[in-house]
């Protein structure tokens, strides 16, 4: 228990917050009906969560550094679980989204704590086996939550995608407090709520612009002004962070291309490697007529490769320099992408397999790579700050996929079909839509919005690597009292960051 009970409580956690990120993406048509929810509105299912997650984890990392990681932890866990009853109980998509937000809260608090747990109680070549096991559990739960999910909507129905988070959340809560130290970072510190209100609004600000550029396009006013209010916010943001005397992000930091370019990885990562999912699983459901286990069945390659290849980097790529791991796993993903790019009105899912399983090794490789990399970046006592920072960036990076890709589907399907159509199809509509439109007609539109957002999002991980690969420089020894903190550490050098 002394040696597997903190990672078996801190990764079950892991799993359940990671896993709702993406679970929900194969039961979107269900919900689609059962709620009468539009495509904007699916969009924030799956964003405000995401969005919640990201714009809460630096203050939750900071705020759990002061009143205990452990308690902050369970805490989150907790609310997590209520919110996740009242996802399952909404009656509407306002209720699912606001409810998915609270859940998102939550999560931050759990997410924002992993990763200084585990570093708080194991050290050297433990840690790194550790880290190993949590980035397969990290980078597997994302990739595993598509097939869960239309398991559970197929089944006893969309709602238990929620429900089944109750009995984890219990096992999880005891199993923390049993297991698991409490630990700390420096007395004196505070936490930064201007900062974290700030980031807040230019995370959600900017999402909010890119969905409303799908909805009214870019230089619509809403749009503009989105963007606007985003800027001001972080504007906001970096004038609070330099006269506070305990920022949730050391602002110094970003004058050293290592810490940059391992940033850049980690927002350009779940963007380019899950934002696509959501409208995979609508086409393959409602243009291919595939049931979600079937569905989510179709997107086991990359979970399987994925799982594969984070558990056997964590044992066979120790000391391997982390701008190798990142940036190769990125150039990985984009290649991926640029596979799936090959659709066409008569395609089936299998298209979709060589490019499926190019995304999930590169999974495997960043993921584990990028929280070692995090943790080796800075002192200790500094492990919350670059925690957060990193899986900020993830998940940031993961709602503005989201977003992105819907716009770039839309504004293609468009194209072919007028405005209200494309959405209503990008949206799961295309039941309603087969009276007016033909079939050949619908499945080609489809396809050749799916193919602009693949290409799109590969050029996305291609651009990502090539950053990580020119900004992380040439490994020197760690500095005194930093220790190897994963199977990738960060590169360190001139430009290696100090907490």
């Amino acid at each position: 228990m002394r040696t597997w009970g903190p990672l078996t409580a801190v990764c079950l956690g892991t799993f359940m917050l990671l896993l709702d990120v993406t679970i929900v993406v194969v039961a979107l048509p269900d919900m689609a009906a059962a709620l009468h929810a539009s495509l904007s509105e699916l969009q924030w299912v799956v964003d405000g969560y995401a969005l919640a997650l990201a714009a809460l984890l630096l203050g939750a990392g900071a705020a759990a550094d002061i009143l205990g990681r452990r308690r902050v932890h369970v805490a989150g866990v907790v609310l997590f679980a209520v919110a996740s009853l009242l996802c399952g109980l909404a009656p509407g998509p306002g209720t699912l989204v606001a409810a998915r937000a609270v859940q998102g809260i939550g999560a931050a608090a759990m997410l924002a704590t992993t990763l200084p747990l585990l570093g708080s109680v194991y050290q050297g070549r433990q840690r790194s086996a550790a880290l190993g096991v949590w980035g397969a559990v990290s980078g597997g739960a994302a990739a595993v939550g598509p097939v869960l999910g239309g398991l559970l909507a197929e089944g006893p129905g969309w709602r238990w995608i929620f429900f089944v988070n109750l009995p984890v959340s219990v096992v999880a809560v005891w199993l923390t407090l049993k297991a698991v130290p409490e630990s700390r970072g420096p007395r004196g510190m505070r936490v930064d709520w201007l900062g974290t209100l700030a980031f807040a609004g230019f995370a959600g600000g900017t999402t909010y612009a890119v969905v409303r550029a799908g909805e009214d396009g870019w230089t619509a006013t809403a749009t503009l002004s989105s963007f606007g209010l985003a800027a001001l916010a972080l504007v906001a943001f970096v004038v609070v962070e330099r006269r506070v005397a305990h920022p949730l992000l050391d602002l110094s930091l970003l004058r050293k291309p290592a810490f940059v370019g391992v940033m850049a990885g980690a927002l350009a990562f779940n963007g380019v490697a899950f934002g696509v999912l959501a409208y995979t699983s609508i086409w393959m459901q409602t243009l291919l007529g595939m049931s979600p286990v079937r569905g989510g069945l179709a997107l086991l390659p990359l979970c399987l490769a994925s799982v594969v290849v984070a558990i056997l980097g964590g044992k066979l790529l120790h000391g391997v320099p982390a701008r190798l791991l990142i940036g190769g796993g990125l150039l990985l993903v984009g290649s991926g992408s640029f596979c799936q790019a090959v659709l066409g009105a008569g395609s089936t899912w299998t298209a979709l397999v060589p490019g499926l399983v190019l995304v999930g090794v590169g999974t495997g490789l960043v993921s584990p790579a990028i929280a070692g990399a995090a943790l080796a970046a800075v002192p200790a006592e500094r492990s919350g700050m670059a925690g957060g920072a990193v899986n900020t960036f993830r998940q940031l990076g993961y709602a503005l996929g989201v977003a992105v890709c819907g716009t770039v589907l839309t504004s293609r399907m468009r194209d072919a079909l007028p405005h209200d159509a494309a959405h209503t199809l990008a949206g799961g509509g295309a039941a309603a839509l087969r009276g007016t439109f033909g079939e050949h007609a619908l499945r080609a539109a489809f396809a050749s919005g799916l193919n602009s957002t693949f290409t799109v999002l590969g050029a996305a991980g291609v651009a990502a690597a090539a950053l990580v690969l020119a900004l992380v420089r040439a490994e020197r020894a760690p500095r005194s009292g930093v220790t190897n903190a994963g199977p990738a550490t960060l590169e360190e050098g001139s430009t290696a960051p100090r907490g």
